[in-house]
């Protein structure tokens, strides 16, 4: 995400309402909560079965702050954030992050992610979900190295005159991250498994694979540093990339370079082991649409024969033994014996790999690595007087994002870890009703982002989850 100045409460203008610092205190009576949800006349979408869900909710969990947040907070996506269209009968979304108007590969399919389990008994939401899927393919043809995509293709990027890269006309970021073409991939794989719809799979989209993977084996860098490179004209040393625009040096192991994080910093060590291990899963769910959809035999074989090779470069490059929590796996390496040990908030994180299926919730090395990441020896852990939890050097020191504490819980059956983390997102949404991308770790009314689609969404996906496996934890 772009950097964001601290917004207090004083003046949030979050899903497109104004917000009074007096209309929400922290002692208020439960039944006084004040309505900040966009009034249906201004919702970009509405979903019978998302609203059923939020009124079943409503009805059964008696907190009731935490029914108002769901209630916030699971549509916000639906509310505020896409743009849908048919264009000659195929269906077009364009979904925005929420205060920035651009569209992210990984952010959008994250925000509709959550609606996947509705889609079968709505068939607007399911052509909604469809639309993701032709608009980013459109976009991954357009340049599979970019982030994030203007609706408008010939829009100019206000980092145009910044980016030493090669930019093109609606392109809004140009920051190669891997998990940019693994979320496509998570979508709508689990969009053909939930429906078993394969019209989005057009040859659009099987070329969109075809680039993909092409992408991905230029970014083993086995014969070359490959044809992207990045540099900006900035005074944050964590939104350029060293080295003429092409990074330190590695060791080509075969692990795929990122020069971005989820969070859309630089890397340190190109190497990035959570979006390595994301790439794992995602190349293995491609191999077997094209297999099954398109019967596209050599191709699958292909993708799965480099999910293997990066499957056992992690093994062999992407784990170290920590002298106290053992075998962890590292965030960053660079293939010669140098690690970067640190977990940033931003998914695909180190913790949220189970969420993502790219390791199992059991791995002995995960535990481990859980253990370290939410412990003083994680750099970006942080501890205060109101929460704790994991930030990252987007926001800087002392900055909890809330989408961590969300991704703890959904990577945990113990039911008193998931019953914290709720009661600690509960109590810190600065008074908003809303998530956000982060709060100081002594005061929630200090954050940024008062419109984050992505983390509302999120909250709401755990609280129906919770609500359906764990309605007790609700009380």
């Amino acid at each position: 995400m772009e950097r964001r100045k601290f917004i207090k409460t004083s003046a949030m203008a979050g899903a497109g309402l104004l917000f009074s610092q007096n209309v929400f205190a922290k002692s208020f009576s439960i039944e006084e909560f004040p309505v900040v949800r966009v009034p249906k006349d201004k919702r970009h979408f509405a979903s019978e079965a998302v609203d059923g869900a939020i009124s079943a909710f409503k009805k059964k969990v008696k907190n009731k702050e935490l029914a108002w947040l769901f209630e916030n907070c699971f549509p916000n996506t639906l509310d505020t954030t896409v743009f849908y269209k048919e264009t000659n009968g195929i269906p077009d979304t364009y979904v925005i992050t929420g205060d920035i108007d651009a569209m992210w590969l990984r952010d959008s399919s994250a925000q509709v992610f959550p609606y996947l389990q509705f889609s079968k008994k709505d068939e607007k939401l399911h052509k909604l979900i469809s639309g993701v899927i032709h608009k980013q393919t459109e976009f991954i043809l357009k340049d599979p190295y970019a982030n994030a995509f203007y609706n408008d293709i010939n829009k100019i990027s206000e980092w145009k005159e910044f980016d030493h890269t090669d930019m093109k006309p609606g392109i809004h970021e140009r920051k190669w991250e891997i998990d940019s073409l693994c979320y496509p991939i998570r979508l709508a794989y689990h969009f053909w498994k939930t429906a078993g719809d394969t019209k989005p799979f057009d040859n659009n989209w099987l070329q969109g694979i075809k680039l993909t993977l092409q992408t991905f084996t230029e970014q083993q860098r086995k014969t070359g540093l490959g044809p992207y490179k990045f540099e900006r004209t900035t005074a944050w040393a964590t939104d350029g990339i060293p080295m003429g625009g092409y990074g330190y040096p590695t060791n080509p192991v075969g692990l795929i370079h990122s020069m971005f994080r989820p969070s859309d910093d630089a890397t340190i060590y190109a190497f990035l082991i959570p979006s390595n291990l994301f790439a794992v899963v995602s190349l293995r769910q491609a191999a077997e649409m094209v297999s099954q959809i398109k019967n596209e035999k050599a191709l699958a074989q292909q993708l799965n024969n480099l999910a293997d090779e990066v499957d056992a470069a992690v093994k062999k490059y992407g784990i170290y033994n920590h002298p106290e929590h053992g075998k962890i796996y590292a965030f960053e390496t660079n293939g010669f014996g140098s690690y970067n040990l640190m977990d940033d908030a931003n998914c695909p994180s180190l913790l949220g790999l189970p969420y993502l299926d790219a390791v199992k919730p059991d791995d002995p090395v995960y535990l481990n690595t859980r253990k370290y990441i939410w412990s003083k020896d994680n750099p970006f852990f942080f501890k205060g007087k109101l929460a704790e939890g994991i930030g990252g050097p987007h926001i800087g020191l002392d900055m909890i994002w809330p989408m961590s504490i969300i991704m703890k819980a959904l990577t945990t059956n113990d039911k008193s870890e998931i019953k914290w983390c709720i009661e600690t997102l509960q109590k810190t949404h600065g008074g908003t009703g809303f998530m956000h991308e982060s709060f100081h770790k002594d005061d929630d009314e200090k954050f940024t982002r008062v419109w984050f689609a992505w983390a509302n969404t999120l909250f709401g996906e755990l609280l129906w989850k919770t609500y359906n496996e764990n309605p007790d934890l609700l009380t």
